[in-house]
């Protein structure tokens, strides 16, 4: 641990210089291993894991909060229930804290280590909170500083994870990719609520420690194999929008690639966090997932809780089945975040698609709350689709938007605010997530009727906080009709000429091509056709006479129309120019 901290220290000093970058590949990779596809692959997969890990440390308060209030000093007194509560406030409240200021490191050091660093410091932590079991303590402030410990270190991971993708990947599709590698919040709180529950019937301490030594296994796995730039293996292309579609992937030769151990890269300037609120919809989304967070956070510390405290079917279930029956709340959430990316990618609009799952996620709790115990089934079906409505915008807003305004027009040059922006968001949203746990375990000793009106409320202030960028985006892409049909008014102007002629061209399309005069003389002479084929070629003639003549006539009709709609001057030159035209109309 101490080897780490120190390269982690020395590399602060040295990065500095280097405009927030890191010098050289990861210890287990070389300079283009594999392909550029191969790499991205990879950043993928490593960043989905980094941050399932962090995750999966967070569910093992929500699975013992029941058994922590039945049996365990000082949390089983009458106000046990909110000291539970309290505990996850100074997580969060130090987590939102520290997500701000690790935004700002995050542009200025090698991400590598440093979420590395955050990985190992917070499964150090979180296994200290379990070790309270062993270690006989009672004493309420351990507790709280552990987790206070453990908040300022797992707030190094989503800057950084955002930063990596946003560095590999461009804005082609990034919905729907960062929809997809979005579920390593839903797979983490899968696997953490699973494994917490696993062991709990060794002591609720073994809950905290098998998701600690997952935690500090993957920032191992990040420190061997994170490459946080594609320069640090040898890339250098420039990520622009469309860098992830195919992009040609620059050769290097064995001199060179031996040559460029350092990988320098173009400088780039790191913004501060008041120039980062300027950015055009940052403070927004912010806002909205500060009420959003409230909503998805409230459900993973209490759903287990809650599951235990309310008759399902009839019948109340233990701790363990309510641990592992409330990952299908993650499942949904799996679902959504997917489909919510996969929409805004398709309509291009982040803020219209956030609204829409944020309105559709009230009634869908309202029913939860009110229908959820008539049977296992109907429970179950219920909390997916929360889950999917809940944590659609949530992963939506924390990851495609935050990379989008993070790489925003605005930032001139090479400025890069990737995690400087998705600190801001988040960070934001995590204050938040800490308030709503906190009145959650105020408000339930009341009954549960008044926390779900919370989230309701919550829910419906996160989408009016959306409201002015809706309308700029419904604006904007009204905008941009009315130019592209401003761009091509003759296509406009001539759709509807063009229609009538569509059944007198199938008619001719049926018709053989006319013979010439010579070939039908010929034929007459060398083959006399009945006279009923006669009678059908004059008629087909006719036909095609009639139907010149009504194309002659169009294009009389068309040449007036587009002349009409020339400006006047043009109109005017035209007449001098061209004295015909006047005379056709």
């Amino acid at each position: 641990m101490a080897p780490l901290f120190s390269i982690a220290a020395t590399t602060t000093a040295t990065t500095t210089s280097m405009s927030g970058h890191g010098g050289g590949a990861p210890p287990g990779l070389r300079a283009q291993q594999w392909s550029l596809r191969g790499h991205r692959y990879a950043v993928l997969l490593i960043t989905f894991v980094a941050y399932a890990c962090y995750h999966a440390s967070r569910k093992p308060t929500g699975i013992v909060k029941s058994v922590l209030s039945k049996g365990w000093s000082p949390f089983n007194g009458a106000h046990g229930t909110s000291k539970l509560g309290e505990i996850d406030v100074a997580f969060l409240a130090c987590y939102a804290i520290g997500m701000y200021v690790a935004g700002h490191l995050g542009d200025r050091m090698d991400l590598r280590l440093f979420l590395a660093t955050g990985m190992l410091g917070s499964g150090i932590f979180v296994g200290l909170f379990g070790m309270g079991s062993f270690w006989n303590v009672h004493g309420f402030w351990y507790y709280l500083l552990m987790q206070m410990m453990a908040g300022f270190f797992e707030a190094t991971g989503w800057p950084s994870v955002v930063a990596v993708i946003g560095n590999w990947f461009g804005k082609h599709k990034r919905g729907l990719i960062m929809g997809v590698w979005n579920a390593h919040t839903s797979v983490g709180n899968i696997c953490g609520s699973l494994l917490a529950a696993a062991v709990l019937d060794y002591g609720w301490g073994w809950s905290f420690l098998a998701p600690a030594a997952l935690v500090i296994l993957g920032g191992l796995f990040v420190y061997f194999f994170l490459a946080p730039y594609p320069e640090d293996v040898g890339f250098s292309f420039v990520r622009s929008a469309d860098a992830d579609a195919d992009a040609e992937e620059p050769q290097l030769s064995d001199e060179e690639a031996q040559q460029n151990t350092g990988f320098p890269r173009e400088a780039s300037v790191s913004i501060g966090l008041l120039q980062a609120c300027m950015i055009p919809g940052v403070i927004p989304f912010a806002l909205c997932l500060f009420f959003a967070k409230l909503v998805a956070y409230t459900f993973l510390y209490w759903l287990p809780f809650y599951l235990t405290q309310t008759e399902i079917g009839g019948k109340y279930i233990s701790v363990k089945s309510a641990g592992n029956l409330s990952t299908l709340f993650d499942v949904g959430g799996i679902f959504g975040g997917i489909i919510a990316g996969y929409i805004s990618d398709k309509l291009n609009a982040r803020a219209l698609t956030a609204a829409t799952f944020i309105y559709a996620a009230i009634p869908s709790m309202l029913l939860y709350r009110y229908y959820g115990s008539v049977s296992m089934n109907v429970n179950i079906g219920l909390m997916m689709v929360t889950g999917l409505l809940v944590n659609g915008p949530y992963a939506l807003i924390t990851t495609a938007v935050s990379a989008d305004l993070g790489t925003h027009n605005s930032l001139r040059g090479d400025s890069r605010a990737l995690a400087t922006v998705t600190s801001i968001i988040d960070g934001t949203g995590s204050v938040g997530a800490a308030l709503g746990p906190l009145l959650t375990g105020f408000i339930s000793t009341r009954g549960w009727n008044g926390v779900f009106i919370m989230l309701v409320l919550g829910a419906f202030i996160a989408g009016l906080l959306l409201t002015r960028l809706i309308i700029a985006e419904i604006a904007e892409k009204r905008s941009r009709h009315l130019s592209s049909e401003r761009q091509n008014p003759e296509a406009t102007v001539v759709q509807p000429l063009l229609e009538p002629l569509l059944e007198e061209e199938t008619l001719a399309a049926t018709v053989p091509e006319p013979l010439l005069e010579e070939e039908r003389l010929t034929t007459t002479v060398s083959q006399p056709l009945p006279e009923e084929e006669e009678e059908r070629l004059a008629a087909a003639e006719r036909r095609l006479a009639a139907i010149e003549q009504r194309l002659a006539a169009a294009q009389h009709r068309l040449a007036a129309t587009v002349f009409h709609h020339l400006p006047e001057e043009e109109r005017l030159e035209t007449t001098v120019s061209q004295p015909h035209v006047k005379e056709e109309r």
